[in-house]
């Protein structure tokens, strides 16, 4: 494969036999077998990049060496052809901060902190990639880990969580379906770590056609489509399971001043949210006018 590469992209390199102060000029990818390779930036168009990745793994020269356990991790993830697969519990769990933010090997390390053992990382990059999380002794609490990230080293972190599989034959699918939901989740959530249940009503109106949104939103929102503070205070209301008391604290408001809005909200639009059908109905409207 190397040589047929070659022939096609003459600038083909092993990252042994390169400069340190030339790497940052090319494009580096894993081979099948753990050859790292670069290819020469003036020599690669988005679109031969995109079609090298169907076969070889991108690699960011700045991220740490993969451990055998990510290799083996990163094969279940890139093929269907999985060798006596064994029942056990793990989950994947993206995660992203701004470029520059913390070097990988300092963010792997303190992830390791958490759990107190080696967990797989996966990059995509050097600010994004997946953790491994496998068969905990314990529930892992990643708010606590955002904003110990956040005192100690100044790092604003999101985590999409997967949901939990139990055998390695649905890592690749898992995985696909965690990447595919990771740019709506950030699209309609604004909290730092978000579920992959809770991230299914947005990928459902992401699956629906833009005038279907446009039309459901309008019908459902009437009068006060163009309300942000009646919308804020309803979006609120539900994600706050329709409690009148953790609605007026989100929102700072007296009960009263809350139980006003919601009445003029019901005014606009001829839906009473505090019933739990109509809220839903609701919700997804929201979700659709955004």
């Amino acid at each position: 494969m190397i040589d047929q590469l070659r022939k096609i992209f003459s600038s083909l390199i092993f990252s042994q036999d390169i400069a340190e102060n030339d790497k940052n000029n090319y494009k580096w990818f894993m081979t099948a077998n753990d050859e790292l390779i670069g290819i020469h930036n003036s020599e690669l168009t988005a679109k031969d990049i995109q079609l090298l990745k169907t076969f070889l793994w991108p690699h960011h020269i700045a991220l740490p060496d993969l451990t055998p356990e990510e290799k083996s991790w990163r094969t279940y993830i890139s093929t269907d052809d999985i060798p006596d697969a064994a029942s056990m519990t793990f989950r994947f769990i993206h995660f992203s901060f701004q470029p520059d933010q913390i070097k990988p090997a300092l963010f792997k390390e303190a992830v390791n902190e958490f759990f107190a053992k080696q967990v797989p990382v996966l990059w995509e990059n050097d600010h994004e990639g997946i953790i491994v999380e496998t068969e905990p002794d314990e529930p892992i609490s990643y708010e606590t880990i955002i904003d110990t990230l956040m005192s100690d080293l100044a790092v604003s972190i999101h985590f999409f969580i997967g949901p939990f599989m139990t055998s390695l034959t649905e890592a690749k699918e898992g995985y696909q379906k965690l990447m595919k939901g990771v740019g709506t989740a950030k699209k309609y959530s604004g909290k730092p770590v978000t579920t992959y249940v809770e991230a299914l009503p947005y990928m459902l109106i992401e699956q629906t056609e833009r005038t279907f949104r446009k039309g459901f939103a309008h019908t459902v929102l009437a009068g006060a489509i163009d309300d942000n503070e009646l919308l804020n205070t309803a979006e609120t209301f539900i994600t706050c399971n329709l409690n009148i008391s953790l609605t007026a604290k989100e929102l700072y408001l007296h009960r009263n001043s809350l139980q006003y809005r919601l009445d003029k909200f019901k005014e606009k639009t001829n839906i009473d949210i505090r019933d739990f059908h109509q809220a839903a109905t609701v919700y997804l409207a929201i979700l659709a006018n955004k």
